[in-house]
């Protein structure tokens, strides 16, 4: 597994289930866009200030996110998808 460093947080990345259009056709796989959403599986220390205090992170591992998107680095481990994130390219936590 990654270990994110800084402010950086590492989402799985959630597969939208089967997409319809209202005309009841099913969208296929290559035609969908990617998705915007993930759980959160490790999350770095925080950011440091210039004057050597850390910021700590307002996301936690175990959360569900939405995320900018074209925001983060790809990356493929052990089958799964992951995004990997600076927290400023978070935009809300689902709860």
């Amino acid at each position: 597994m990654l270990k994110p460093l800084g402010d950086r947080v590492l989402v799985e990345i959630v597969e939208e289930t089967e997409q319809k259009t209202a005309g009841g056709l099913y969208v296929p796989d290559s035609a969908k866009e990617k998705s915007q959403r993930g759980k959160v599986v490790a999350v770095g220390a925080g950011k440091m200030t210039d004057e050597g205090k850390r910021i700590p992170m307002d996301i936690n591992v175990g959360d569900t996110v939405y995320f900018a998107k074209y925001g983060g680095t790809e990356v493929s481990l052990e089958g799964k998808n992951y995004s990997l994130l600076s927290e400023r390219d978070i935009l809300a936590i689902v709860e």
